[in-house]
């Protein structure tokens, strides 16, 4: 049985490593557009390239039967870009360079469920907050020991880099932290047993948890709180600006609810 869950981990890896790759158009995403290189300054008439990491379902994976990339994230951000007249393509690439690439202005912007915190907010802009969620622990099914975020003291947590979750765990009395460049490693390890725990957004966790045969499960109750928002490229008020009145007109003809309702449903 553990052969087969990470032999399926690997398998979605390879299929999510894809995007790193790309994507494609605003109407029809595919993971074979590139990240530009480096560039001067921004070209504010063409076509707004916005980045995400095709590795975070339900808000982007990749659909391996179509070549697109999809989720809650990459229709939003089409719904936003209609609402304020903005043309869009979604291009693929891992976390860590979606980031620098924002931060260095050859994305216009970047939509991948990315937390707004202090640090990234003297990098970037960032929209108004269009998703909000908390944390929790992931453990094996088989573990008695760690009930929640209170029993993670002496226990080896593995979390993505980048995120909200590194920080929850390194506020934990105690707990060592194992950071990953994405959540799929960081899953796999703990279904070999090499650490004890995850910390992740809820929603993320349960797309592992629902995995079977994982025999995962989430221990204790939902910690911490964090906003997700659109990056920005810190030369882009304008585009800011705009961004936030297309969120805002999403939120208010019921846009945002539908697409919450579609991708967002947790039990």
């Amino acid at each position: 049985m553990k052969y087969f869950s990470i032999k399926l981990i690997f398998l979605l890896v390879a299929a999510l490593a894809l995007a790193a790759c790309g994507g494609s158009t605003s109407a029809a995403p595919t993971p074979t557009a590139e990240v530009p290189g480096n560039t001067a300054s921004p070209d504010t008439s063409a076509k707004l390239l916005i980045g995400t990491d095709a590795t975070f379902p339900p808000f982007e994976s990749v659909d391996s039967s179509k070549r697109q990339i999809v989720g809650f994230d990459v229709d939003l951000m089409n719904a936003i870009a209609a609402k304020a007249g903005l043309q869009v393509e979604i291009v693929g690439t891992r976390y860590g360079l979606l980031l620098d690439a924002i931060a260095q202005c050859r994305l216009a912007a970047g939509i991948s469920a990315i937390p707004i915190t202090d640090d990234l907010k003297q990098e970037m802009l960032f929209s108004d907050p269009y998703y909000t969620h908390g944390q929790v622990v992931v453990v094996k099914k088989g573990n008695l020991t760690i009930t929640g975020k209170d029993t993670l003291a002496g226990m080896t947590v593995g979390a993505q880099k980048n995120t909200n979750s590194v920080t929850e765990i390194q506020q934990i009395p105690g707990a060592q932290l194992a950071s990953y460049p994405t959540a799929e490693f960081a899953y796999r390890d703990l279904i070999e047993g090499l650490i004890d725990a995850v910390v992740a957004d809820k929603l993320l966790a349960l797309t592992y948890v629902d995995v079977k045969p994982n025999d995962l499960k989430i221990a204790g109750d939902e910690f911490g709180s964090e906003d997700y928002g659109i990056a920005i490229c810190d030369q882009r008020a304008d585009l800011l600006k705009k961004i936030n009145d297309g969120l805002a007109a999403a939120k208010a003809d019921g846009t945002m609810g539908r697409l919450q309702e579609k991708w967002l449903k947790s039990p």
